[in-house]
């Protein structure tokens, strides 16, 4: 049994935004790091993230449109972030950063509204 290309692509999209949320924001707890080597340590960090992106947004096309698929990736990488930034870096979520995020993803549910 095979598993729907939404769902594959949805699945592809968290794994990889979890690779570039720590390619972006994990150095944030090493502020003692050189710089060089954090630029380094990112970029192999974001290699991983290609590696699930890029089979994401193929696999995704199939059934989703590009503007779809980038709307996708962004509520997706706000989720994660969020996350990340409370559990990872420690950091709330305030609420308006809470009414931001929602705001962002009501927009964006707005991309999937079939045009009359």
């Amino acid at each position: 049994m095979s598993l729907p290309v939404p769902l594959i692509t949805v699945l592809l999209l968290i794994a990889s935004n979890v690779f570039m949320t720590f390619a972006w924001y994990g150095h944030l707890n090493y502020r003692n790091a050189p710089l060089m080597a954090v630029i380094m340590i990112s970029w192999g960090i974001a290699f991983f993230e290609y590696l699930l992106q890029v089979p994401a947004n193929r696999i995704g096309h199939s059934v989703l449109s590009a503007a779809e698929l980038k709307t996708l990736q962004e509520v997706i990488t706000l989720s994660v972030f969020a996350i990340f930034s409370v559990f990872y870096l420690r950091e709330p979520i305030t609420w308006n950063h809470g009414l931001g995020f929602t705001l962002i993803a009501v927009g964006a549910g707005v991309i999937f509204l079939r045009p009359l």
